[in-house]
């Protein structure tokens, strides 16, 4: 069965950076695009970022843009995010997923995931 598995994901002080790994099996990964949401206590699941098939394609939230980048290694079966300069209100559980909705295009929308992980929590402290 499909699974994907997240890590990376801790406590940090404002400013700093984390590295969070997602490891996907039981699919061909590099047929999927995948994303990474995030979901704050109280509040609903949010887009963070997206890769399509060759990683040539990356989508991100507005508000992490510039500070979080996406990749992927096809041959390890893994997508990365990168996040520097991370703030308080990026504190929240990352949620990694795949998706074939629409081929090779970018999707935002979390209804429009097919396979999720069990997520990893990211605390930033001021």
């Amino acid at each position: 069965q499909v699974q994907l598995v997240e890590s990376g994901g801790g406590l940090v002080q404002a400013g700093g950076s984390l590295r969070l790994s997602c490891a996907a099996s039981g699919l061909t990964f590099s047929s999927f695009v995948m994303g990474w949401f995030r979901q704050a206590p109280g509040k609903e699941r949010e887009f963070v970022a997206a890769i399509n098939w060759s990683g040539g394609s990356t989508d991100y939230a507005y508000s992490v843009k510039g500070r979080f980048t996406i990749s992927r290694d096809n041959a390890k079966n893994t997508v990365y995010l990168q996040m520097n300069s991370l703030k308080p209100e990026d504190t929240a559980v990352y949620y990694c997923a795949a998706t074939q909705f629409l081929g090779n295009k970018i999707v935002t929308g979390s209804v429009l995931y097919d396979y999720w992980g069990q997520g990893t929590q990211v605390t930033v402290s001021s």
